[in-house]
């Protein structure tokens, strides 16, 4: 998305529309999903001068309004899947992870949410002939999860087609057999991943401010932003705001940590993938007594909410808990040296 002239919106002069640019609003459609209140706090406008900018850029941006069905659909063409590369797991997401979407992951320690983060930081960059989004990603590491060891094993352990789809798309010559030709491809897949460890919750929401800069500067690149990870999504603020009178404000920030990671995936096309901590329910007499903390505001703005359960040795089960379109299921995965692969 190019830098908009945001002069030409009425009331922004040369000082407001740098201010502007500075607090990330570089364009219409940036302005326009935003709120007065978050323009006057970041930008230091005034709210009325704000709300004129907002109506304003929605104007010039064209959203706000309502539109056809057949419209819509037109739109949700446009979302990519994110394979996972096992077909039942595939099969139970409707194709795979959606961009323009949050998908939340939960369950225990050791359950596989880490693995699940890093192998989608690899299926991104492949080819979409072979199940990717030929796109890069956003890792935000909260619990010091990120190796760049288990990077290379999983694109070790991609399948043959998959790695010489990738290796003619980048235009490596070799073969997946020879070592310097993985070494090769192992490094330009990391060079297309943008780490960044969250010291804490307000660190993490700033890194998700810079996320939607780091998707617009690399829009119109080789290798846009396709995947934006955070794990764990909860872990700082679950740490930092202890107790019942610490409650609302970790929902009000976390509720507005998530609207910023939103942004980034409907402005920029992107999967958002976000992994969560449980905690468990002492009432609770029958069935798992694990449950996702994060409360109802994480429960309603997770598009898709997918629960990982160890099994027998390095068997998990997948479980689709729930979905807009699709129905809740069940499948089965293993976490492998080579990444996460078939039953």
């Amino acid at each position: 998305m190019p830098e908009a002239d945001l002069e030409e919106l009425p009331g922004v002069g040369p000082a407001t529309a740098d201010k502007l640019h500075d607090a990330g609003f570089d364009s219409f459609q940036s302005l326009a999903v935003a709120s007065p209140s978050e323009l006057s706090n970041t930008a230091d406008v005034g709210e009325s001068t704000a709300a004129d900018i907002v109506n304003a850029a929605r104007d010039a941006a064209d959203v706000g309004g309502f539109e056809t069905g057949s419209t819509v659909l037109e739109r949700r063409n446009k979302i990519g899947k994110l394979s996972w590369h096992i077909d039942e797991v595939d099969d139970l997401l409707g194709g795979g992870i959606e961009t323009q979407s949050i998908t939340e992951v939960y369950g225990e320690f050791g359950a596989g949410k880490s693995q699940v983060t890093h192998q989608m930081a690899v299926n991104v960059q492949l080819p979409q002939e072979v199940g990717g989004l030929h796109g890069s990603a956003i890792f935000v590491d909260s619990e010091d999860t990120f190796r760049p060891e288990r990077i290379d094993d999983m694109v070790r352990g991609l399948s043959d087609e998959a790695i010489e789809a990738t290796l003619d798309d980048r235009e490596i010559e070799g073969e997946p057999g020879d070592e310097e030709t993985m070494e090769e491809l192992v490094n330009d897949i990391l060079d297309k991943i943008h780490v960044a460890k969250a010291f804490n919750s307000n660190h993490q929401m700033l890194l998700a401010e810079k996320a939607k800069e780091l998707a617009s500067e690399h829009e119109d690149s080789e290798y846009p932003v396709r995947l934006l990870a955070v794990d764990s999504l909860t872990a700082h603020f679950r740490a930092e705001y202890v107790g019942r009178g610490e409650l609302a404000d970790r929902q009000q920030k976390l509720n507005k940590h998530l609207h910023d990671l939103d942004k980034v995936g409907n402005l920029y096309n992107a999967a958002v993938i976000v992994t969560n901590q449980v905690a468990s329910n002492p009432d609770s007499f029958f069935g798992d007594p694990t449950q996702p903390i994060g409360g109802n505001i994480l429960g309603h703005k997770s598009t898709f909410r997918i629960y990982l359960r160890k099994s027998k040795g390095d068997k998990r089960i997948v479980r689709l808990v729930d979905a807009p379109n699709l129905a809740d299921g069940e499948a089965v995965m293993r976490v492998q040296d080579g990444g996460l692969k078939p039953e």
